[in-house]
């Protein structure tokens, strides 16, 4: 009879719903793409999320403070301006929790991502008019605020002011980084809303305190200064500064084209195996520009640390798609 009531080993790593499946992605020493001896860049796989990105953990970390602090209830509806991986993490996670999601969406994001959020149930409105950035980000802001005054209990999950996104990443990522490495002297991420290169090296500067931190941005974005313009890969950049972020904890920033993106990922691909999408390319054409301006000691080698957004199937009709590329300045 006494055996009955001993625990199976195997079921104590059974989840009880895919949100618990967030996080713990692995790092991978990109050393075929990047083999200089005096330096290591390694890579954290956050595409391994069961959402297919990163933006998984902000999802989820923002429904469930949420719903533990009563802003969030079982009748709310959840609404969000997305390029489409917080959209699917959002759509994901309403299906978890039983919530409504609608997704504010423009014309550059991918289809796949777009008939992902369909499929989960997420309702969908598109905005063809372009802000005065020439990108969507204000007509989508816009949208929002009007859809705030229709749907009953909505509320705006605001990724670009939720300080709940940095600090998903400083609880998740950063912690998970430095949990299991020793040390780091640079720290490279994309940068759209912040939140993931604000959580992650607020945590990481803890441990590592000389840590060097590198946005990487698009050619056409105005988040570091750079000239507002057209750009057509969508999650990196934006055509206004989010409230999260703060300039000031960003040592340096490289603005990167579409094109250089999309040959990033490519090369990735060749090298590594990894299947990733447009911003894991812009990190990488960054991550060459950077090495040139490094100074490695011969006996102990310079450790980059990057995070891989989201999964390269989603891009499938872009940065994978020859005739795109090619239209491309």
């Amino acid at each position: 009879m006494s055996s009955l009531l001993q625990v199976d080993p195997s079921i104590a790593t059974v989840r009880n719903s895919v949100a618990e499946c967030v996080g713990q992605t692995p790092l991978v020493h990109l050393n075929r793409l990047f083999p200089q001896k005096n330096v290591q860049v390694i890579a954290k796989l956050e595409y391994m999320n069961p959402g297919g990105s990163m933006k998984d953990r902000p999802a989820r970390y923002i429904i469930e403070q949420g719903l533990s602090n009563g802003t969030i209830n079982s009748q709310s509806h959840l609404i969000e301006s997305t390029s489409g991986n917080l959209g699917v993490a959002l759509a994901m996670m309403g299906r978890v929790y039983g919530l409504s999601v609608t997704c504010v969406v423009d014309p550059k994001i991918a289809a796949s991502n777009l008939n992902i959020m369909r499929q989960m149930g997420a309702h969908i409105e598109m905005v063809e008019e372009r802000d005065d950035q020439g990108g969507f980000l204000k007509t989508r802001i816009r949208k929002v605020n009007e859809l705030l005054q229709t749907i009953p209990q909505g509320f705006w999950v605001n990724q670009y002011a939720n300080e709940n996104n940095w600090k998903a990443h400083y609880s998740g990522t950063g912690s998970e980084i430095t949990a299991s490495l020793d040390h780091v002297d640079i720290f490279i991420a994309g940068v759209s809303t912040s939140g993931s290169i604000m959580g992650t090296s607020r945590k990481m500067r803890e441990k590592y305190p000389a840590l060097r931190v590198v946005a990487v941005d698009a050619v056409g974005s105005i988040l570091f200064g750079g000239a507002p313009g057209k750009r057509e890969l969508p999650g990196i950049g934006a055509s206004r500064v989010p409230e999260i972020l703060n300039a000031a904890e960003v040592d340096t920033a490289f603005h990167i084209t579409d094109k250089e993106s999309a040959q990033g990922c490519r090369d990735l691909l060749k090298h590594e195996g990894i299947f990733a999408g447009g911003s894991s390319g812009s990190i990488v054409a960054a991550i060459r520009k950077l090495l040139p301006t490094l100074d490695a000691a011969p006996d102990k080698p310079l450790r980059i640390v990057t995070l891989l957004p989201d999964r390269g199937d989603r891009y499938l009709d872009l940065i994978y798609d020859d005739q795109w590329v090619a239209q491309l300045p």
